[in-house]
């Protein structure tokens, strides 16, 4: 079973070959590509926790169960994990991970949640975003 922060449901979604090392960017590629294996990934269990996950494990930033940067991603969990409807412990499908995040991640609720992201500016995210969401407003 993989283990999410509740920020990183999104940031698999946005995912696209970038990161902190070529362990990490290896690490999350083979992730993002077991849950984007249709429609075998739809189905992959995540249980939410809030400490470090399945992604951060090969992440220089990492320190023990937390991370370097533990306020900024506290704060990024806490604003994912109220739009999303996630509590620590809580398990779900890749599949209705994706449906939370199509129903739930308004454009202005993306804007607000992931302010304090350094990947923001990329607009990777902001497009899959989109994608998921078939151009809702």
């Amino acid at each position: 079973m993989l283990r999410f922060r509740p920020h990183h449901f999104l940031c698999t979604l946005g995912f696209e070959g970038k990161g902190y090392s070529p362990e990490f960017i290896r690490n999350f590629s083979r992730l993002a590509e077991e849950l984007r294996s249709t429609p075998a990934g739809e189905e992959i269990q995540i249980e939410v926790t809030t400490i470090s996950d399945s992604i951060c494990q090969p992440c220089p930033d990492r320190r023990g169960e937390g991370c370097q940067s533990e306020i900024k991603i506290q704060t990024l969990d806490l604003a994912h994990a109220r739009i999303l409807g996630l509590s620590p412990g809580e398990r779900l499908s890749w599949g209705e991970a994706k449906r939370r995040i199509a129903e739930r991640m308004t454009p202005g609720a993306f804007e607000n949640a992931c302010a304090p992201c350094s990947w923001k500016e990329l607009g990777v995210c902001r497009q899959a975003l989109e994608r998921l969401r078939g151009g809702k407003k």
